[in-house]
């Protein structure tokens, strides 16, 4: 089920929290040695979390998630940060596995029984740093799982473990770091904008159909052929679906790995990061000014086995709107050759997390570009 469809359960009393919430438990019970999606597991507390919600719910509180369960990326730090959302009624069952200490790169992750595997293949990682939550969600151990993307660490584990995963509008630019979301369906994504923004109901989506410019590379990256196809004939799906307008434009962008290297670095010198990312704010501004929508692969290259990627960069595609703020978002567009997934990204204006959430769902139910369930057991 969806987090909204357990949701709507729960509220009519079709179902109960506590037994939504104990079927999770168990699923991750048997997942967990294999799938190491989580460093802790919550059960107790969640099981007790349960009974509240319930004992909510016949008192007549209407909770727009209620009884939904959730991995927590950040252990308890990241409870705090979901707070609005166990307001709502979601409970949390674990918190979900992020790269280890020491290591060199966070297309990773390390639950307490090892190394995060990716739900289509054991020997490929699910990207990071994320990557407990796209796993746990890939998976179906839980419906929704928080994340953050400070370079893509929300939308990459999203398209290698082909589900939906939003990264929000950058609201304090002086950082790189924007929360986020995986999920299985756009909705259950939006249901999460919902909450976190304070809207009470559902956004229409907006008419006629948005315009959208398609980039296989952002003028500078150097993406697989084969993963720049798959993309591409996803948004012409769009397109000919009706999903959106596609209008040309050339986007050519500074390579924005010299400034977000920089501006994480402590004690570098930012003059030329603050130069090299006012032009490509000027470039994108140029651009949302006569496009609605950018289409783009989520990352250049697929997923890479656990022993790292090697000399290339998995977010050569995403980091540009970390340092833009603009939000994005990760869709299935399909599989690759190795029998993995592949994105396709979605980026909007800043502000703009309507829209793009607006055309995920049209995405899935015109256009068929919808997660499917991962093989593993």
């Amino acid at each position: 089920m969806t987090a909204t469809e357990i949701a709507a359960a729960v509220r009519s009393g079709t179902l109960r929290a506590v037994d939504v919430v104990g079927e999770s438990l168990e699923r991750i019970r048997q997942a967990e040695p294999e799938l190491c999606a989580f460093v802790e597991v919550w059960g107790e507390e969640a099981l007790r979390r349960a009974g509240e919600v319930d004992v909510r719910v016949a008192a007549g509180e209407r909770l727009p998630l209620a009884g939904v369960p959730i991995g927590v990326k950040g252990r308890r730090r990241g409870l705090r940060t979901a707070a609005p959302l166990v307001e709502a009624g979601c409970v949390p069952v674990g918190a979900t596995s992020v790269p280890g200490p020491g290591t060199p790169w966070q297309t990773w992750g390390l639950g307490a029984y090892g190394r995060t595997v990716n739900p289509w293949r054991s020997d490929r990682t699910p990207g990071g740093s994320s990557a407990g939550s796209a796993a746990a969600v890939a998976a179906g151990l839980v419906p929704l799982a928080t994340g953050s993307d400070g370079a893509g660490s929300v939308r990459i584990p999203a398209a290698w473990c082909g589900i939906v995963g939003l990264k929000t509008t950058n609201t304090d630019r002086t950082g790189l770091t924007a929360a986020g979301v995986l999920a299985r369906c756009a909705e259950d994504a939006a249901a999460y904008w919902r909450i976190m923004a304070g809207e009470q109901q559902p956004s229409d989506s907006e008419a006629p159909a948005p315009t959208a410019v398609w980039s296989p590379d952002l003028g500078f990256a150097a993406p697989d052929p084969d993963l720049v196809a798959i993309a591409r004939t996803a948004a012409r799906h769009l397109a000919d679906t009706g999903v959106v307008r596609p209008v040309r434009a050339t986007l050519r962008l500074e390579d924005p790995a010299p400034a977000w290297l920089a501006l994480r670095i402590p004690g570098a010198d930012p003059t030329a990061a603050h130069r090299l990312r006012a032009e490509n704010d000027r470039r994108l501004d140029a651009l949302f000014a006569d496009a609605d929508l950018l289409l783009t692969p989520t990352t250049p290259n697929p997923p890479h086995g656990h022993e790292g990627p090697g000399d290339r960069y998995s977010t050569a595609l995403t980091w540009a709107f970390n340092l833009s703020g603009h939000p994005a978002l990760s869709l299935p567009a399909g599989f690759g050759a190795d029998g993995c997934p592949v994105g396709l990204q979605l980026v909007a204006g800043r502000g703009r997390e309507a829209l793009l959430l607006g055309v995920a769902r049209e995405a899935e139910g015109r256009a068929g570009l919808r997660a499917r369930p991962a093989p593993y057991k």
